[in-house]
């Protein structure tokens, strides 16, 4: 098995190791925003907002920040910023959640575009490895005996085709990565405006009283 690998790549040339390269880079970054989105932004948004709101009700906004700092998440950290200007106008709570919100949002979104690219870039890497593939063979051919041409062309074909079904390889993962975490990131941007909004409406309101 690992000596047809090997002889899968020799027969490539340096194209599938560039290939190789791009499809290790895109799996990187797939992991780390799995683990970014899904571990490092991991809440109870329910029980968080909830907890949020009570304090607010009480007058307990101090417990409230102290409760933010438990968590790094994205919506603890935005409401934070509200919080602290509790108390003032509700123009300058609403500027201290869009500040905030303008520094954790591209967190999210930060290096997921990477991945169409990659999935561009490895397949346009597959397809000029098989046209610099097929015009070594052309050449092969051409100075070849007769009788071997046929057989010479349809292997060395045979062989440039390599480098498009592994640029194919290293595409596809890319791109399935790339819509799943497009999709999560945004469903977690409308979640965490969503309760921002209830969140400052609640401060606005306790902040009259």
């Amino acid at each position: 098995m690992l000596d047809t690998i090997v002889r899968f790549f020799q027969q490539g040339g340096g194209f599938m190791f560039a290939i190789l390269g791009v499809l290790l880079i895109s799996i990187a970054i797939m992991i780390e925003r799995f683990i970014y989105l899904s571990v490092k932004n991991r809440i109870d948004e329910v029980a968080f907002v909830n907890r949020i709101l009570d304090f607010i009700q009480k007058g307990q906004v101090s417990s409230a920040i102290e409760y933010c700092n438990m968590s790094k998440a994205a919506l603890p950290q935005i409401t934070k910023a509200g919080l602290e200007e509790f108390g003032k106008s509700p123009a300058d709570i609403q500027n201290a959640l869009e500040l905030a919100a303008m520094s954790e949002i591209p967190k999210l979104e930060k290096r997921t575009p990477y991945l169409s690219m990659f999935a561009n870039v490895a397949t346009l890497l597959g397809l000029l490895g098989t046209i610099f593939g097929l015009i070594n063979s052309f050449e092969a051919v051409a100075s070849a005996d007769a009788s071997q041409k046929a057989t010479l062309l349809s292997a060395g074909i045979s062989v440039a085709m390599n480098t498009t079904a592994f640029g194919l390889i290293a595409a596809i993962p890319a791109l399935i990565g790339y819509s799943y975490l497009q999709e999560k990131t945004n469903e977690l941007i409308d979640s965490i405006n969503e309760n921002v909004a209830r969140i400052y409406r609640r401060m606005v309101a306790a902040g009259r009283n």
